[in-house]
């Protein structure tokens, strides 16, 4: 029972609500409360055999009473079926005369070949409507498919207690402490934020947006993957890449962190070196980024190196940066 009352807390029964409940009431409204009502309907809605009866009325009215205009509109009224019910004509005349059947079917080529009309594609509505339904159900089964694959999972790891990289990232950032700058005599800065590496969290990609207390978007900073070392997986990260974006800035300011083995390897400093300036990580290291008018200061918190075949102090286990954001004051040099 408790399982049951944890698996509903969990499940988006939001989102599920807001769009079966959409797809319902669109539906009532589209089929009972205003449905479609087919006015002036052309014969392009009959069956095929109802559409060969017509034409066969619009070939013998137009033997009896020639009207150009009138025989051609007829033709047109059965849009991509007319071609079809003629040709069943002409095989089958059936007490018509086969000199006027002819001249019908002249008279509709010269009038089609002329430009001045073009056939009628009808039919298109019921068309579109199966297609929009269609694509409902299948979406509406995708979801039941991704909730019932989702509570599968949770049945399956409910005892494992399964912790993963990020998560465990997460919980590490929040623990960190943050540095209280005011008490430093410095201004408090405009953002701060604490972000953690672990190894295991290959898409380790951290971007955060730099904004005024009265909401003006100043720009944008970061730190992501920037260089892996050997094989395998878990991907080994020897080196983390750190961006500042100014608005007021043409140029976004990059410095690569990077592992002790990797800053002393001239192979990884050699590939690395376009990416920005090279900066080798230690513990409680300080690192500035400056662009127009923006300073950003990074602070290694905690750094932990994996330990494995390779060579020593050549990836991170685990890193923790605080990432403090600064105007920077005008006439300060770049």
């Amino acid at each position: 029972m408790q399982f049951i009352v944890a698996l509903s807390k969990k499940l988006p029964w939001f989102s599920i609500g807001l769009f079966v409940g959409g797809l319902v009431l669109g539906l009532i409204w589209g089929y009972i409360i205003d449905p479609v009502d087919f006015v002036d309907a052309t014969p392009s809605y009959l069956r095929a055999d109802l559409q060969e009866d017509y034409l066969r009325m619009a070939i013998d009215s137009f033997g009896t009473r020639p009207n150009p205009d009138l025989a051609v509109q007829r033709w047109m009224y059965l849009g991509l079926g007319a071609q079809s019910a003629y040709e069943k004509i002409q095989n089958n005349p059936a007490g018509l005369d086969p000199a006027i059947i002819k001249s019908y079917g002249e008279l509709v080529t010269k009038a089609l070949a002329s430009g001045a009309v073009q056939p009628i594609e009808t039919g298109r509505s019921t068309l579109a409507r199966t297609i929009v339904l269609s694509f409902g159900g299948l979406v509406l089964l995708g979801l039941l498919a991704y909730g019932g694959l989702y509570a599968y999972r949770l049945l399956n790891n409910r005892g494992s207690n399964i912790v993963t990289p990020t998560m465990q990232a997460v919980e590490m950032s929040r623990k960190a402490e943050k540095t209280n700058f005011e008490q430093l005599g410095l201004a408090p800065p405009i953002t701060q934020t604490m972000t953690t590496y672990v190894l295991g969290d290959d898409l380790y990609d951290e971007s955060f947006s730099i904004d005024t207390a009265a909401g003006e978007f100043m720009g944008e900073y970061g730190v992501g993957v920037s260089e892996t070392i050997g094989v395998g997986d878990p991907k080994k990260v020897t080196a983390l890449e750190l961006w500042l974006f100014d608005k007021n800035d043409i140029k976004t300011a990059t410095k690569v962190m990077m592992s002790q083995h990797a800053f002393n390897d001239p192979g990884i400093r050699a590939r690395l070196e376009p990416k920005g300036e090279l900066v080798v990580v230690e513990p409680q290291a300080q690192i500035l980024l400056e662009t127009a008018t923006l300073q950003l200061l990074a602070t290694v918190v905690d750094l932990e190196y994996g330990r494995g075949p390779l060579p020593t102090n050549s990836y991170f286990e685990r890193i923790t940066l605080e990432l403090a954001i600064w105007p920077r004051q005008t006439g300060q040099a770049a």
